[in-house]
């Protein structure tokens, strides 16, 4: 028998059963170690790992799809199973995750009308197919088919953001019609869960703190859904960085006061996260209009996500077991003494090693780089995913590249925002860096008599992957330029360049011939070969001396750095690197340095504690509502024609 929901208790198999579960996402972790974290995962005690399904890289490109290597979801469900771990499968389509655009595919963005996370035809029709292809590669691997998938979530977190529920309702009918057959579910933040509730489909709460958790649990078993288990389907662990800030953790103490008191209510949890993982290449999201994410409290501008997922998780971004490691060890053995494994050892840490400094070979200018790309020639200006190319997807991330020539100018204007920072390059000299910070930004230009080359590097730091109630940021997050005005004139008639920065890409740069030995200024492309004699070991690239860019290790794309912090060194997984020649390439955007370093131990920045943000007057009411519900359940009698 599947996971069923009845009288206050889950029951799998027709045999009462806490679920007692952790986050780790296959494409945050290195398929040679998936083994590895779901094995730490089992020696702590639990008994079932959770995973989102991120749409945009398996068909990052409109109907090309990929299941493969990194992405082998199936493989990674299979890898659990075989640890007699039970699975939580959270495919979307949006995740939030602090994942670029939730987990979105950008081409989505292509169409100009579209209205993602709704029941607005063509974005239906585009999920429509990706479960079409996702689900039937995973239906065998159910609880009922004699595998380990116990439940499905519909959607994440949406009571925050919307309330259309013929997308919801169409959402259960795609996952229902591909064959699934398990226990469906719903996940809400403190915001969101007196949102729509799907009839026959189970809720759960998403919070941090023990007071949070009270007023949700309270909320749910006396209003929404009597008579049911309550989950902390989200307990979140610890938090994420943004550029440009500290780095987040949490109390221990009260994390371990919190867990007890939800597996005092009788109640089943998800770590989130178990194990953080790292948001390779250009897959970290960002958070804009928010004031829950930011350290002051305050409505928050566009603040672009790091790249390391550590999230103060009880196991490590390179998995190395934290102290909450142990307090969940400990307390599930002290509330459920059989279910930590007596045959399993506990995992000794990741050995890592520092393999000093690696000297930077060769440089080539980008210039020469653009040589490698294909020029669109465009008489407006267009964003990223109103690009022509990866057949009508436009272009999904990296950096893009605006070309014009212009006789004698004063100045260019920027209407609004760029999206999201961009390079003002004038024949070949760097002039001003403009972001998204600025409005109406202007930057006066030295042209010289005759023609000039106006050059904007536009990066893409990220797409927005959480949004409130009826906002429409989702929406608007295509990348680059619309509209620049040259002495206070619409400029038109450009050359665009996509810098993407695919393998493809790479591998042909390597053979260029305008490589040199000769340290560039301005965005360039460094070259530099880490040796390695013995087994490769984890290690971490320092990237102190350096301005922004990002690095890739033998054709891997292992993330952005910026100096601005407060991540300062990016991890290397040793299944990336191999013995004898390794290599390196840094696209750095302002000055490269001569050397890069590599050192074994992770520097993710100064820490701040982190505490959910909530406002003053919320404060107050959750105080006086917390305790007025202490007296009693009698007080929900009073309560219940107030709330819905």
């Amino acid at each position: 028998m599947s996971l069923e929901a009845r009288g206050n208790s889950f029951y799998l198999g027709g045999k009462q059963i806490i679920l007692l579960s952790g986050a780790v996402h296959y494409f945050r972790v290195v398929p040679e170690y998936w083994e590895d974290r779901l094995l730490r995962l089992k020696a702590c005690g639990l008994n079932c790992v959770e995973t989102y399904v991120p749409w945009n890289l398996h068909e990052e490109t409109k109907g090309c799809f990929n299941f493969s290597n990194m992405l082998d979801i199936r493989k990674f469900i299979q890898i659990a199973h075989s640890m007699e771990l039970l699975v939580i499968l959270r495919p979307g389509p949006y995740i939030c995750s602090e994942w670029d655009f939730g987990g979105l595919p950008s081409w989505l963005l292509h169409d100009p009308c579209m209205k993602v996370r709704s029941s607005y035809s063509l974005f239906l029709e585009a999920v429509d197919r990706f479960f079409e292809k996702l689900l039937p590669l995973l239906v065998d691997l159910q609880f009922c088919n004699g595998g380990p998938i116990i439940a499905v979530q519909i959607e994440n977190e949406y009571g925050s953001y919307g309330d259309d529920l013929e997308y919801l309702e169409f959402l259960k009918q795609a996952l229902e019609k591909n064959g699934v057959c398990e226990l469906l579910f719903t996940s809400d933040n403190g915001a969101g869960i007196q949102g729509v509730k799907l009839p026959g489909v189970m809720m759960t709460a998403n919070f941090q703190e023990k007071d949070h958790g009270f007023i949700m649990f309270e909320y749910l078993k006396n209003i929404k859904q009597p008579g049911l288990p309550l989950m902390a389907m989200e307990f979140w662990t610890g938090w994420f960085d943004h550029w440009g800030e500290k780095h987040h953790v949490t109390s221990n103490d009260q994390f371990e006061k919190a867990l007890r008191w939800i597996l005092d209510q009788g109640a089943s949890v998800n770590f989130y996260m178990f194990h953080g993982g790292t948001n390779f290449g250009f897959m970290s999201g960002a958070n804009e209009e928010l004031g829950m994410t930011s350290d002051s409290g305050t409505v928050e501008p566009y603040v672009p996500d790091v790249t390391s997922y550590d999230y103060d998780a009880p196991v490590a971004e390179n998995g190395n077991l934290t102290e909450k490691f142990f307090i969940i060890q400990r307390v599930i053995k002290e509330k459920f003494p059989e279910q930590v494994p007596s045959g399993i050892n506990v995992p000794t840490n990741v050995s890592s090693s520092a393999y000093g400094e690696i000297i930077i070979k060769n440089y080539i200018l980008l210039e020469d780089m653009l040589e490698q790309i294909e020029a669109i020639p465009a008489q407006e200006l267009l964003t990223m995913e109103q690009l022509f190319i990866n057949n009508g997807s436009g272009q999904s991330y990296g950096f893009i590249l605006y070309r014009k020539t212009i006789g004698e100018a004063k100045k260019i204007m920027f209407p609004g925002k760029v999206r999201d920072r961009a390079l003002v390059i004038l024949n070949g000299d760097v002039l001003e860096t403009v972001d998204c910070s600025m409005i109406d930004k202007v930057v006066c230009l030295p042209t010289k008599s005759g023609e000039n080359v106006l050059d904007i590097l536009v990066e893409n730091l990220g797409r927005v992957n959480y949004a409130s109630f009826k906002s429409p940021i989702l929406n608007e997050q295509r990348k680059g330029l619309s509209t620049v005005l040259l002495d206070g004139k619409v400029a038109q008639n450009w050359f665009i360049y996509p810098l993407e920065m695919k393998s493809s890409f790479v591998e042909r740069l390597m053979l260029s011939s305008k490589w040199s030995m000769i340290p560039s200024k301005g965005p360039s492309m460094c070259w530099a070969i880490l040796k390695i004699t013995d087994c490769p070991k984890d290690t971490f690239i320092d990237t102190a001396g350096w301005k922004k860019g990002i690095v890739f290790i033998n054709g891997f794309n292992i993330g952005r750095y910026w100096e601005i912090g407060p991540q300062k060194t990016l991890y290397v997984p040793a299944p990336l690197l191999s013995q004898g020649d390794n290599q390196i390439l840094v696209f750095e955007l302002h000055q490269p340095s001569e050397k890069l370093c590599t050192v074994a131990e992770p520097q993710l920045g100064e820490i701040i504690f982190h505490r959910t943000t909530v406002p003053a007057w919320a404060k107050s009411l959750l105080f006086v509502l917390k305790n007025t519900l202490r007296l009693g359940s009698w007080v929900w009698t009073i309560l219940r024609p107030f709330v819905k």
